[in-house]
């Protein structure tokens, strides 16, 4: 089990990595433009959509010093800035985890797997 952990006057906190990734990812699902999270087939090399119930896969969490590091794999709508979807995906999920945890975010990486079109 990986997770973040912090001391406090109380005791240990420990936040397992994958509830941190599962927050992030319904956070980010939110934002406009993100279609959902992208996972990537290891054998053959193809871009998939996931289900809501898989998106942690495309959010991998790191904790380096104290600091968090996350690293989307995201799939945009079609006709969307990708800069403004970023800027937009950033700004939400670093408020929002941070007030969540309360471990500072050090890095957003995004990764644009794939586009989509919207009905």
């Amino acid at each position: 089990m990986k997770a973040s952990s912090m001391d406090t006057h109380l005791g240990n906190i420990s936040i397992d990595h994958e509830v941190i990734a599962q927050y992030a990812g319904t956070v980010a699902m939110e934002c406009f433009g993100i279609v959902g999270m992208a996972g990537r087939s290891v054998k053959d090399g193809f871009v998939k959509l996931l289900k809501k119930e898989s998106m942690t896969r495309g959010i991998q969490v790191t904790l380096n010093n104290n600091k968090l590091t996350l690293d989307f794999h995201v799939i945009v709508s079609y006709g969307v800035s990708i800069l403004a979807v970023s800027d937009n995906l950033v700004d939400s999920v670093k408020y929002k985890v941070e007030e969540f945890t309360g471990i500072e975010i050090e890095k957003i990486n995004i990764f644009v797997e794939g586009v989509r079109v919207i009905d």
